[in-house]
């Protein structure tokens, strides 16, 4: 059965998370493509909304978002994902896994698109919250200097 690592990034904060998906929590992911956006419930994220932007499979091959079907392939690439070409206008023929998340895949690449609602407003009240006390931070030290 299928046993995926979930690598989830937030672009807003910089962080990832790893999650791990085996047996019936993976089945969602299986027939998926890049790009695609799914629920974040389906790795343990309620409310919130994630696109898969790539992953490699069990020998390390990374998957391609030009290159159709779950299958490895041979193509001509002349940079991006799977080479990074040292000469101007160098191109290789390297093997790539496609678009489409099967069993053989290990690892599955993933960002955050959509946050809830409610983090931010939490989010900025702690931030007002801060605000607060670093201005009455400044009152008392203002207080006790003038005395």
């Amino acid at each position: 059965m299928a046993k995926f690592k979930v690598i989830i990034s937030d672009p807003e904060t910089g962080k990832s998370k790893m999650v791990e998906l085996e047996e019936t929590r993976a089945v969602p992911l299986i027939g998926r493509k890049i790009g695609e956006i799914i629920d974040g419930s389906v790795v343990g994220l309620s409310a919130h909304k994630l696109q898969i932007t790539g992953g490699s499979d069990k020998d390390g091959f990374p998957m391609r978002a030009n290159v159709h079907g779950g299958v490895r392939r041979k193509v001509i690439l002349s940079g991006g994902v799977g080479f990074n070409p040292k000469r101007k206008g160098e191109r290789r023929r390297k093997t790539v896994r496609g678009n489409v998340i099967t069993d053989e895949i290990t690892q599955i690449n993933m960002k955050i698109v959509e946050k809830p609602k409610q983090t931010k407003k939490v989010d900025e009240t702690k931030k007002e919250v801060k605000s607060k006390e670093r201005q009455e931070k400044k009152t008392e030290k203002q207080q006790n200097n003038n005395i």
